[in-house]
């Protein structure tokens, strides 16, 4: 998914859904980066494409709880 849909994709839910999304991805981030310390991580790209992801929907969610 292209960056622009992502952030189009993010504009359209609730805050609710953005909080539930971030908790989701939070929790991938930290099976990852164990799976990672114990070497077992192959993909480690996902690290990084999954921090992009929380500070997208971070910045969206601060948006929208200052209007």
């Amino acid at each position: 998914m292209k960056s622009r849909d992502f952030m189009k994709d993010l504009r359209e839910k609730s805050p609710k859904e953005l909080v539930a999304m971030r908790k989701k991805l939070k929790d991938e981030l930290f099976a990852l980066k164990m799976k990672n310390a114990i070497r077992g991580l192959k993909e480690t790209h996902k690290l990084g494409e999954i921090r992009v992801k929380i500070a997208r929907i971070n910045t969206v969610l601060s948006s929208k709880i200052a209007k």
